[in-house]
């Protein structure tokens, strides 16, 4: 089971160059459920509504291809809030902060580029 950040959701169903062989083979080969965050989700409407995120698929066709490509959308629990809270504030997304709670919660690797996730106890995958 396999965690993957906004932007690492964007570039694989978008096709994109700067997503790493290392991830690619992961979410492909993944044996267990690869899961994007509610907050991934939440991110990138509210980006894409201000005009912040410009990506090629519109919301409707983002779901379609996430439902394509075996991926499942894992929601936002008490336990990742009450996690969020005491997580050091080495990232203030709150988007972010919220996936390595996730990760932290279910012991899920997360598919990221971001630096500053290294600086928290979950276990990255690039």
């Amino acid at each position: 089971m396999i965690l993957i950040d906004t932007h690492t959701l964007i570039w694989f169903l978008e096709g994109d160059s700067q997503l790493s062989p290392t991830a690619i083979t992961a979410i492909e080969n993944n044996p267990g459920p690869t899961f994007v965050s509610m907050a991934s989700l939440w991110e990138i409407g509210i980006k894409s509504s201000l005009g912040k995120l410009d990506i090629h698929l519109n919301y409707q066709d983002m779901l379609q291809a996430i439902s394509n490509n075996a991926l499942q959308i894992l929601p936002i629990s008490e336990a990742n809030i009450a996690t969020i809270i005491t997580l050091p504030f080495h990232h203030r997304d709150p988007f972010d902060r919220l996936i390595i709670a996730q990760s932290q919660n279910y012991n899920f690797p997360i598919v990221t580029t971001d630096p500053y996730f290294k600086n928290y106890n979950v276990q990255i995958i690039w």
